[in-house]
């Protein structure tokens, strides 16, 4: 429900899961719900073979995404997938969100990666499927470690973040939506715009996320 609330998607789209990993299955938004129509039984529990495992919806038309993202990377509790406008149209543009600011750099010290486009083949095999194998490619790639940088644009689709839960994956959905707005009008403002330098970059990312982190209460 933090999805429309934060103005993140509307209407149906859009998705969210939480993760048990001692039991190794997910719960997930059910396939094409509004979200005012949405109740705590309607959600579908998914194991990690991506087999329903409770209840009588079908599952999100992403699940197989969800399932690819909790198997091939540690640590994640929560994904969410929006449709929210600025992100949507950087991946629809195709391109990686530069470093432009310490909003950013708070939340991540390199670029928001954006996977390549999905080719025809990988579409015709399994696309949801194929979706969490191009983003788990494209941070092996790109050496991005999930635990460090927990957003991601498909090219020409759209973003999927995610947490140690559900709420913390909202949460970056929220800010990779922010960022994004904000670059867009840092580019319209000066489109040979600078990224921020790298000691400021550190910075930022190590007073909220470092070994001496200073950013918050003890």
């Amino acid at each position: 429900m933090e999805i429309p609330r934060q103005k993140l998607a509307i209407y149906t789209w859009g998705n969210a899961s939480a993760f048990d990993r001692g039991k190794a299955v997910f719960a997930i938004k059910p396939s094409g719900i509004a979200y005012g129509d949405l109740k705590s039984e309607d959600l579908v529990v998914v194991d990690l073979e991506g087999r329903v495992v409770e209840g009588k919806l079908n599952p999100s038309s992403d699940t197989e995404t969800h399932r690819v993202l909790f198997r091939d990377f540690e640590g994640l509790g929560g994904i969410v997938h929006t449709h929210s406008t600025h992100a949507a149209a950087w991946a629809q543009a195709r391109l990686s969100v530069p470093v432009f600011g310490t909003t950013h750099a708070d939340h991540g010290a390199e670029e928001i990666p954006c996977t390549p486009v999905m080719s025809e083949e990988a579409v015709k095999n399994n696309y949801e499927l194929e979706t969490g194998n191009l983003i788990v490619e494209t941070f092996r790639r790109k050496n991005i470690d999930p635990a460090h940088m927990a957003m991601v644009l498909v090219a020409g689709h759209g973003p999927f973040t995610w947490g140690k839960n559900a709420m913390q994956a909202i949460y970056h959905a929220a800010v990779l939506e922010e960022v994004c707005r904000m670059a867009l009008l840092t580019l319209t403002l000066k489109p040979d715009a600078e990224t921020l330098p790298e000691h400021i970059i550190r910075k930022h990312w190590e007073r909220k996320h470092g070994p001496n982190a200073s950013y918050g209460q003890k």
